[in-house]
């Protein structure tokens, strides 16, 4: 693997501590709020490059993204393809955290939403057969992103989230990496038992329909599953106390594809990302709380 290019979503997240989710007609009042850099593209483009990666990230923010930029260039990512964009405001989220470390998210696409193919392809005109391309379901034109990437023969990871149905028209098997958790997986297959199946079955359903994806299933505080045809290797949680479980899955994404791209196995690719993602959840907010590789190496 040479590059990554992280076509991806870059949001300003406004973080309120509350006691509870707010309920249907509730008004509820929060005890402190943040502002964190967020964003799922945001967050792997920062877990690849503390993972050891060469990113770059391509995307688009409003005239107040400025923050973001800093973000990602403080993170070692290049953003020479991150354009701004005057018609719309950067990309937000609003996010309910609770003593748990549990999250909601209602997320606003704006400038995210301004991609267009002119773009894509001015980008892609970069990279080669080789390079691996990461795409989130936080922006448009994400079919075409990988119709074009493939065509030049590059590696796809996609992560389905927002699960939307728009997904399932997706080239999905085009994609080399999908990396999803139980919901998400649940939504994919679409049966009619769904909501019954364990991790197994969903692996089984997800084989029997993307012949030949990877998947990673993330269990949540059960671990992770990697899935390809007839392989399934588990990697159980590490445990860990969580305080914001923002970031976790983007964490545990951007270390596992890096890892993959530098030559190790995939039980190792697991095992550091999981790691990762351990490490994550006890820190609060987004972007802030992935760990770098140092710190990966100086954890027992």
């Amino acid at each position: 693997m040479h590059n990554f290019l992280n076509f991806g979503s870059l949001n300003l997240d406004y973080t309120y501590r509350v006691e509870h989710f707010v309920r249907a007609g509730e008004t509820l009042a929060a005890s402190e709020r943040k502002t964190f850099c967020g964003g799922k593209g945001l967050n792997q483009s920062i877990a690849l490059a503390h993972a050891g990666g060469e990113v770059y990230h391509a995307g688009c923010i409003g005239t107040d993204g400025a923050p973001l930029l800093e973000a990602l260039q403080q993170a070692g990512v290049n953003t020479d393809y991150v354009r701004t964009v005057e018609s719309e405001a950067t990309g937000h989220a609003i996010i309910q955290n609770t003593a748990d470390g549990e999250n909601c998210i209602l997320l606003f696409g704006g400038a995210n939403r301004c991609i267009t193919k002119e773009q894509i392809d001015s980008t892609l005109a970069h990279f080669e057969s080789g390079d691996m391309l990461v795409l989130q379901n936080e922006m448009n034109h994400i079919d075409y992103l990988i119709k074009a990437a493939k065509q030049k023969g590059m590696c796809i990871a996609l992560t389905p989230a927002p699960m939307e149905e728009s997904v399932k028209a997706y080239p999905l098997d085009a994609v080399d990496y999908i990396l999803l958790n139980e919901t998400e997986a649940k939504a994919l297959v679409a049966s009619e038992s769904e909501s019954k199946m364990g991790a197994e079955a969903l692996a089984d359903a997800l084989c029997a329909r993307y012949k030949h994806t990877h998947f990673v299933l993330t269990l949540g505080a059960a671990g992770a599953m990697y899935i390809y045809k007839n392989e399934r290797i588990f990697q159980s949680a590490f445990p860990a106390t969580a305080v914001d479980t923002t970031a976790a899955g983007d964490t545990f994404a951007g270390f596992f594809l890096q890892s993959i791209a530098g030559g190790d196995s995939i039980k190792e690719a697991l095992a550091t990302a999981a790691k990762a993602a351990a490490v994550c959840v006890t820190r609060r907010g987004a972007a802030p709380s992935i760990p770098t590789r140092e710190e990966m190496n100086n954890l027992k």
